[in-house]
């Protein structure tokens, strides 16, 4: 029996058993246990040579009999032997061979005999694949190789077939799973640091863990918090004549930013020393690399580079790298004598075109770290933009390098340098004045108007919606200028004007707004979006400039009456309409109000009836700019004619509109109101529940709910209004509508009382107690307040009160129609009932003959003084 062990004392002096007999014995090891009892046999501590070449035989044997992969069940014993076995690797080399066969026969498939099996050793299986991990210990280069592959097979697709003993393979889900519960990916990563001076292991290793990591977020979530990414970057720029560190590297960090927390792995490579390594494997492609995959492997750093800038806290200017790709960005657009880009040369293919847009994106990047700002300056960053963004015919004077790239890819870089260019221009202004920006932008607005028809081919991602032709690039020039406009800079504004900027826009040829208003069959998101940021940059440069609004005129006007022409109904298309809306809105607040000239126009072509009517018909989140800019023309007594005067959809009059709309905003802020919309709090007649609970929870003691409450509704603007229209004299109002036109006339006294409300409540918070005089006067005004409150409601009664008595009038009169309809009704179905009955009884027919003929004769003899004889009967006496 095996498990029987010879004394001590006997061992050394027992004869060598026969060759014949070792292989009888071995025959019949059919339990692992045994196996183990050899193994751990204490005599084993000092192996001679029988007992060794013994355990080697059996151990061979065991291999053999697990060709085909390790039953479920066997899966403990077999890792205690893989222990027992790593344990002697360093005294006995032999017992290599073995760990390695044994861990091979583990990437294949484990055995099941039942279907319940799986689930009856999950525990055992991660366990023992932890285990497995740990042999990485270890220091044999063959044993850490093989554990790799043996990982690596886990995520094997290979189907087995199904053995005649009822012994089937487990699912390759199960294996992975199990894979994943062991945590190896983790124990893989750190052991990573016992590779160093193992380079094939290493590459191996890091084969491994791009499959581990390639299609499993558990196991990229495993090997961030065992710092991988940082791990393997650190190490990525090593020497290694064959590339494949640096490539393993790579698609390792891509598959954990696309299957794992992208902010982890950012976070990670954030380092100095990451960056560096990066920025020396980034530059030794740029400049060496002349494959074509050694020049995608460039341009997939430069993505990781573009990510890890992204992060606020990443050095990339402390660690030199914004110093060293600064004259890149510029190239080949500038010449340079900078000795990294000296002897660079490009080959104007696909991957030399995705480095270039790769380039001007990280600019954008780069741009929110201000301290990266001095170093564009530097490098002439602008100038280079502008380069690219020159139109065709004037990038080709400006140097040979231009030529070589396609016209397709041309004008994609011309569309990208144009997106950089919103970013960068705004917080480099006094580099875009220099470089003249304004007038080349504009003479490539006007080259894109007139020559819309031609092709554009290579628009990409930033010419969505633009192929076929030249909006794409107007579409970016405009945005360029909006975004410089925003800025509060005169001396840009002004440039931009004496360019003829406000002409551009609007001028019949070849304006702008008039190009796209005379398209419209082309309207898409894109065209209107660029009318959008024409309108707001006319609103920007206009704005407080009496002058400018003089510029913009009669034709603006008119443009704006086309604009304020369209149909509420579009503002839920989806398409941009409500933004054209607001900003057309938003253009006649800055450019026609204030100008006495414009207004008048404005006026005169029915501008405030269209005002009217998207009053009438918009949605509630665009009513405050319509509002406010009907208030601002009410300052010109030719609009409150139009005002007045105005009828829209069911007659309604403007003050009706108004009246309904400040009824609305009262019911949205909860004011307390009763079914009639009369006053019910006397002593707070205009105070809304939601201005009550901001009030008691404002944490700030600058800011008044009562005056902010003028500025979060309408109904300040609606009581400007009605200043203007009066208070009397409006016709076609309700009962409803009276009732709510004496609580606007007296909104300000309210607001007032309002006020002071809340200051008493403010020095009774803070403990202060006003002086005699003037808490008498608070007192007084609150009292005011109250008493016009009172008033109020008492003229609301009896306008309550009249509507009542006019409507029991009403109703009289309606109850007496009624009964004389009824009546009729009576009579008339008396009448029909005597005609049926003489003319269906012959005995009163004859009665009633004879008492027409009595009534005849009575009636033609009887005295009358006052009868006037009848005129002769001419046709009777003929």
């Amino acid at each position: 029996m095996l498990s029987s062990a010879p004394p001590a004392s006997g061992f050394l002096h027992k004869p060598v058993l026969s060759e014949r007999r070792l292989r009888s014995e071995a025959v019949r090891v059919t339990d692992l246990s045994r196996v183990l009892q050899l193994l751990q046999d204490p005599l084993s501590v000092r192996l001679s040579a029988s007992l060794k070449e013994r355990q080697i035989f059996i151990l061979k044997k065991v291999v053999k009999q697990c060709q085909r992969g390790y039953l479920l069940r066997d899966l403990a014993d077999i890792f205690k032997i893989m222990n027992l076995c790593a344990e002697r690797v360093s005294d006995h080399p032999e017992y290599a061979r073995i760990l390695c066969d044994l861990l091979q026969i583990c990437g294949l498939p484990f055995l099941k005999e039942k279907s319940s099996d799986e689930m009856k050793y999950a525990s055992v299986v991660t366990d023992c694949v932890s285990q497995m991990g740990f042999l990485m210990r270890i220091p044999l280069p063959e044993v850490r190789r093989q554990i790799c592959l043996s990982v690596s097979a886990f995520y094997s697709r290979d189907k087995h077939q199904h053995s005649s003993d009822g012994v089937c393979s487990t699912r390759a889900d199960y294996r992975a799973l199990m894979l994943e519960r062991s945590g190896v990916s983790e124990t893989l990563v750190m052991s990573l640091a016992l590779t160093e001076e193992q380079l094939p292991v290493k590459l191996c290793l890091l084969q491994t863990l791009q499959i581990l990591s390639r299609t499993s977020e558990v196991n990229c979530k495993l090997m961030l918090r065992a710092q991988a990414a940082q791990k393997i970057c650190f190490h990525m720029s090593e020497g290694d004549p064959s590339g494949e560190l640096l490539f393993r590297s790579s698609e390792i960090l891509w598959n954990l930013l696309e299957n794992g927390s992208r902010q982890e792995v950012t976070s990670q490579l954030s380092s100095s020393d990451c960056i560096a390594s990066l920025k020396d494997a980034f530059l030794h492609l740029l400049l060496k690399g002349f494959r074509h995959h050694e020049r995608q492997l460039r341009n997939d750093l430069l993505v990781l580079l573009s990510l890890i800038a992204e992060n606020p806290g990443a050095p990339l200017i402390e660690s030199g790298f914004l110093k060293h790709l600064t004259p890149f960005l510029t190239f080949p657009e500038l010449k340079s004598h900078n000795p990294l880009v000296r002897n660079l040369k490009l080959s104007f293919n696909q991957e030399d075109f995705e480095m270039k847009k790769l380039l001007l994106n990280i600019m954008v990047v780069l741009s929110r770290d201000l301290s990266a700002l001095q170093l564009f300056r530097e490098g002439r960053v602008m100038l280079a933009l502008m380069l690219l963004v020159k139109p065709s015919s004037s990038a080709e004077r400006s140097g040979r390098h231009r030529r070589r790239w396609t016209s397709s890819q041309q004008e994609e870089l011309q569309l990208q340098a144009l997106s950089t260019l919103s970013s960068l221009a705004p917080l480099m202004l006094e580099e875009y004045m220099t470089c003249q920006a304004n007038t080349c932008l504009l003479l490539l607005i006007d080259c894109c108007l007139q020559h819309d028809s031609s092709s554009g081919r290579g628009h990409g991602l930033h010419g969505s919606s633009g192929r076929g032709g030249r909006r794409a690039q107007l579409r970016y020039c405009v945005r360029v200028l909006r975004s410089v406009t925003c800025v509060e800079h005169e001396p840009l504004r002004q440039d931009l004007c004496d360019q003829g900027a406000i002409g551009q826009l609007l001028a019949l040829c070849p304006g702008v707004l008039r190009w796209f208003l005379g398209r419209p069959q082309d309207e898409d998101a894109v065209a209107l979006e660029i009318q959008t940021d024409c309108l707001l940059l006319l609103s920007v440069l206009c704005e407080g400039d009496v002058h400018r609004k003089e510029l913009f005129g009669r034709d603006g006007v008119e443009l704006l009456i086309q604009y304020l022409s369209l149909d509420a109904a579009l503002v839920f298309s989806g398409l941009g309409h409500n933004k054209l809306l607001l900003s057309s809105i938003d253009c006649l607040w800055s450019c026609v109000v204030g100008c006495l000239g414009a207004e008048d126009v404005f006026v005169e072509r029915r501008g405030v009836d269209l005002m009217l009517q998207l009053l009438q018909r918009s949605p509630r989140h665009m009513l405050s700019p319509l509002v406010s800019t009907l208030l601002e023309l009410c300052e010109n007594p030719q609009a409150v004619t139009h005002l007045l005067h105005w009828s829209g959809e069911r007659d309604t009059s403007a003050s009706q509109l108004l009246l309904h709309i400040w009824r609305r905003e009262e019911e949205t802020t909860a004011v307390s109101r009763d079914p009639h919309g009369m006053i019910t709090d006397v002593k707070r007649p205009i105070v809304s529940r939601h201005q009550e609970s901001s009030s008691s929870s404002s944490s700030s003691p600058d800011v008044s709910a009562a005056v902010r409450e003028v500025s979060e509704n309408l109904r300040a603007n609606i009581y400007c209004i009605f200043c203007k229209l009066g208070f009397e004299g409006l016709s076609g109002l309700s009962a409803e509508d009276h009732i709510t036109l004496s609580i606007i006339h007296r909104y300000l006294d309210f607001k007032v009382g309002e006020v002071v409300h809340e200051v008493l409540s403010e020095l009774l918070d803070e403990g202060v107690s006003p002086v005699v005089s003037d808490e008498a006067a608070l007192k007084s005004v609150l009292q005011v307040t109250e008493a016009t409150a009172e008033s109020v409601r008492l003229l609301q009664q009896s306008i309550l009160g009249r509507q009542q008595q006019e409507e029991l009038q009403e109703e009289q009169l309606l109850y007496k129609e009624i009964l004389f309809t009824q009546k009729q009704r009576e009579i008339a179905a008396e009448a029909w009932r005597s005609y049926v009955a003489r003319t269906s009884n012959y005995s009163i027919l004859k009665e009633f003959k004879r008492l027409q003929e009595e009534q005849s004769t009575s009636e033609a003899y009887a005295p009358s003084d006052t009868e006037t004889p009848e005129p002769p009967n001419t046709l009777s006496d003929q």
